[in-house]
């Protein structure tokens, strides 16, 4: 078994850490360093946790587990203008990278106007690109009800945060949490702080009921082995972008442009195969300097070579 850890502390003497990362098995799933502060999301095996903790705290760093490690999750308003984009999207932003998720903030184009919002099919298509979405609505309830249309083409675990505790939204998201409106001011009262707590663990229940399901049909291959492999190609490794590949439930994104770089992607080895073979790639819909690649189950691999034995296709 391997646990996801988190290490936060200085740069100092963080080569050893890799090492012992790399001594014991393990995989760096995200490395993000600011200034000479470090934050190093790492998976190891489940024996050689205390060894991983005992040097961490000879460098002077801590470590906790992070639920939400090897996750891309979106945290979205109807608009990026002031009147829609609270200070609270900011803090669940930050509470969701403290689980370990690779948080992203966004804005619809024209989310303004209780009925006049709306939701184009591109954002549609690069929301559905996350592994969640969390969906910061306001303090009016006859206002949340009436954008209801704006969650329903959604097709990722969705969680509606807003004010009040509006009524038929069911059927569009996975989980409601209230009591969170709009506010000019950070969330930092304990009673606010728990509010953060219960949107993370919201966010936890449902992948890790999204996690329970793959577990039934497994991926061919997993996203943290497909990174390490991926690492030693030159434009990834002289990526100056952060995190260069980012980890999906599902898959990666792969921060290089896909028309660039999409036959040495197909025809990458892994373990004896082609990744084209057993995963589909393509261009991410933000913009075409980033690649998906969404890693096929065990069975859609089986399904596809039996496939081919029969019709030589």
């Amino acid at each position: 078994m391997f646990e996801v850890l988190m290490y936060d502390g200085g740069v100092y003497r963080s080569a050893e850490l890799y090492e012992l990362i790399e001594d014991v098995g393990g995989v760096v799933i995200n490395s993000m360093r600011s200034s000479q502060m470090l934050t190093v999301t790492m998976s190891v095996p489940e024996e050689d946790r205390a060894a991983i903790e005992e040097l961490c705290t000879d460098i002077g760093g801590t470590v906790k587990e992070v639920p939400l490690a090897g996750t891309e999750i979106a945290v979205i308003g109807p608009t990026l203008g002031r009147h829609h984009m609270p200070h609270p999207i900011c803090d669940i932003a930050e509470q969701l990278r403290q689980y370990g998720a690779i948080s992203v903030v966004m804005g619809l184009a024209r989310g303004r106007g209780k009925a006049t919002a709306q939701i184009s099919m591109d954002e549609i298509n690069i929301i559905n690109e996350y592994d969640a979405a969390v969906f910061m609505m306001g303090n009016f309830k006859s206002c949340i009800e009436d954008k209801k249309d704006l969650l329903e083409p959604l097709d990722v675990p969705l969680v509606l945060v807003c004010g009040p505790e509006p009524e038929g939204m069911e059927d569009v998201c996975d989980a409601v949490v209230s009591g969170v409106g709009r506010k000019c001011e950070r969330m930092r009262t304990a009673d606010e702080r728990r509010k953060l707590v219960e949107i993370a663990d919201t966010v936890v229940r449902l992948l890790d009921a999204r996690r329970e399901t793959l577990s039934e049909d497994p991926l061919y291959v997993h996203p943290a082995e497909l990174k390490q492999l991926l690492e030693t190609y030159e434009p990834i490794d002289m990526c100056l972008r952060p995190a260069p590949i980012v980890l999906l439930l599902g898959g990666l994104r792969v921060k290089i442009p896909y028309s660039e770089h999409r036959e040495y992607l197909e025809n990458l080895d892994v373990f004896g195969r082609r990744l084209g073979d057993i995963a589909r790639i393509r261009p991410s819909r933000i913009s075409d300097s980033s690649t998906i690649i969404e890693i096929m189950t065990v069975s859609e691999v089986e399904d596809r070579d039996a496939y081919r034995a029969e019709y030589g296709a």
